[in-house]
């Protein structure tokens, strides 16, 4: 169960992937990186990640969405959360990183973000 599923999906030119699981050291914080990377590798720069499925996020999985936000703004591209659980809303909280990503809990509201 320790996996990670994503499940990508495009509204617009905004690439939206569903995430379940856990985001752990190991495979969930990979299966994400490559996610992503394959995404930019594609040019879609405009990312959604709905965490509403995600139970668990360790320290690696943590370092592992600062690491995509990194790599997306580098390509000049945007990257936002979606739908963060009570347990991942506190954990930004205590690490300050929910003033770093862009984060809601309405789908629509955050793809009109996009611009």
């Amino acid at each position: 169960m320790a996996e990670l599923t994503i499940k990508e999906r495009q509204a617009g030119d905004v690439t939206i992937l569903d995430l379940t699981g856990k985001i752990t050291i190991g495979e969930g914080s990979v299966a994400l990186r490559s996610a992503i990377r394959r995404l930019l590798a594609e040019g879609k720069k405009k990312i959604l990640l709905n965490l509403g499925g995600v139970s668990y996020v360790d320290s690696s999985g943590i370092g592992e969405l600062v690491s995509s936000y990194t790599a997306v703004n580098k390509e000049n591209g945007q990257l936002k959360l979606l739908n963060l659980t009570q347990k991942i809303q506190d954990l930004l909280a205590i690490t300050k990183l929910l003033t770093v990503f862009d984060v809601y809990d309405d789908e629509a509201a955050a793809l009109e973000s996009f611009s």
